[in-house]
């Protein structure tokens, strides 16, 4: 069946939607906090992007069965049959929650939007993409905020006052003003516009290894691509997030293993990667009694005044995240732990690491569907690696899951819902363009038989 030319425009303008959110959400925190201490709702206004995924979702379910569109996943299958029982238990479970009084509605309703949105999103996306043309211009809609995002964290740290986000709403009752390293006025953690250092660092992951990407494929305007790549980097240096830092290097290094071609040049990449490992570590450990370095990698010191070092107090949060998984195979339900349990009645659960989160709140069912959707996100990824935008999100990918063993990376909404809209971005398109590969082979046969 051929498009009308009104389901044509509606397809085009679900695409707006798709891009506003990806354009907007680097902005969001600022942004919401900034209209909810004018306005108040400071809730209201944070979930605008979830509101307009209803229609967004709505008219991409329509269109798809509309124009007969939806033979076209079949290979996609597994994976949309995985979220959608990921999204039945979330479901299932939440209401068991309630019901037992684990959870209360506030709690609840956060933690379904924190841990389905994303994966809405990337469907919404992929149904999208898969009918028109909207990923070549993704280099643009990820790097353009981006540059923002950045060039307001420069300002932060060599210009504004630790205190500037005040006249934006930052507070107690919203979000902090700003963070240190132990307590310490010396060492003010860059958050930018994102509510947070560490989903700032989690954010640079991706950008970085995008800016890398640009780097690699273009030769004009290198001097430019080269001064981005450095101010991110410096922003991502003095958000302080290590696991951010090491997982930037890790995607970079997974990138440039993807864009080169021939075992030498592997090997050498190797070989280098390796080399600068062990002087790194050797560094740090020679110079583990500087207070700079103890403050920057240890994110303590022997003044510290903090009662338990931030390092201790993530390793406690990971034992006790495997403790309650050990104990309630079965989860304790949606909204019990992770962001969304502080609002809970019940005392917060923070295991510091995403996956723990998931087995904490789904069990060990929850986990195995979340985990098995991710490896199928990996190898539709990987099939398409030569696609510079697949080899970005594979790359950043394995970077951020890594950040996501030493916090809740996926929980901010900004890095979760740009990277897998990206990703349903990236295999919508695949899927738009072997569709015409394939009508242009059956055109080319019929030429031959005629």
């Amino acid at each position: 069946m051929k498009q009308t030319s009104r389901q044509t425009k509606l397809i085009y303008f679900l695409s707006y939607g798709v891009v506003a959110i990806l354009v907007v959400m680097p902005l969001h925190a600022v942004l919401t906090t900034w209209l909810a201490s004018r306005f108040n709702h400071f809730d209201l206004f944070r979930i605008w992007k979830d509101l307009l995924l209803v229609p967004l979702g709505l008219g991409a379910v329509w269109t798809t069965f509309r124009n007969r569109q939806a033979k076209r996943f079949n290979k996609l299958r597994p994976l949309l049959g995985l979220i959608v029982a990921y999204a039945l238990l979330e479901l299932i479970l939440g209401a068991w929650a309630v019901a037992d009084h684990s959870v209360n509605a506030s709690a609840l309703m956060y933690g379904w939007i924190n841990d389905l949105q994303y994966l809405a999103f990337f469907v919404i996306a992929l149904l999208i993409s898969a009918q028109i043309p909207i990923k070549p211009g993704w280099r643009f809609l990820l790097l353009a905020p981006a540059a923002l995002v950045v060039f307001f964290g420069l300002l932060q740290h060599y210009v504004l006052p630790a205190d500037f986000l005040r006249h934006f709403g930052y507070g107690p009752h919203t979000l902090p003003v700003y963070e240190t390293v132990d307590q310490k006025a010396a060492y003010i953690r860059l958050q930018s516009t994102l509510r947070g250092p560490n989903p700032l660092g989690a954010y640079l992951v991706l950008i970085i290894t995008s800016i890398v990407s640009l780097l690699v494929s273009f030769k004009k305007q290198r001097l430019t691509t080269v001064v981005f790549l450095a101010a991110a980097m410096t922003v991502l240096f003095f958000s302080y997030s290590r696991s951010a830092l090491l997982g930037a290097v890790l995607a970079v290094g997974i990138l440039l293993w993807l864009c080169l071609r021939g075992s030498y040049s592997r090997r050498v990449l190797s070989i280098s990667a390796a080399g600068l490992l062990i002087i790194g570590v050797c560094s740090i450990l020679a110079l583990r009694h500087n207070d700079r370095i103890e403050n920057i990698f240890f994110h303590t010191d022997e003044h510290s005044q903090s009662s338990q070092s931030s390092n201790q107090k993530r390793g406690s949060a990971l034992e006790s995240g495997l403790e309650d998984i050990w104990h309630q195979p079965l989860g304790r339900g949606v909204g019990t732990a992770g962001p969304a349990s502080v609002r809970n009645d019940h005392p917060p659960r923070l295991a510091e690491n995403y996956y723990l989160q998931i087995g904490q709140e789904l069990g060990l069912p929850g986990l195995i569907l979340f985990l098995a959707i991710n490896i199928y996100v990996f190898c539709y990824l990987w099939q398409q690696r030569n696609d510079r935008l697949s080899a970005v999100l594979l790359a950043s990918f394995m970077g951020i899951s890594f950040v996501n063993l030493l916090s809740h990376a996926w929980a901010d909404d900004t890095l979760a819902l740009i990277w897998w809209g990206l990703a349903g971005m990236a295999l919508g398109s695949a899927i738009l363009n072997t569709n015409k590969s394939n009508k242009s082979y059956e055109k080319n046969q019929k030429v031959a038989k005629a």
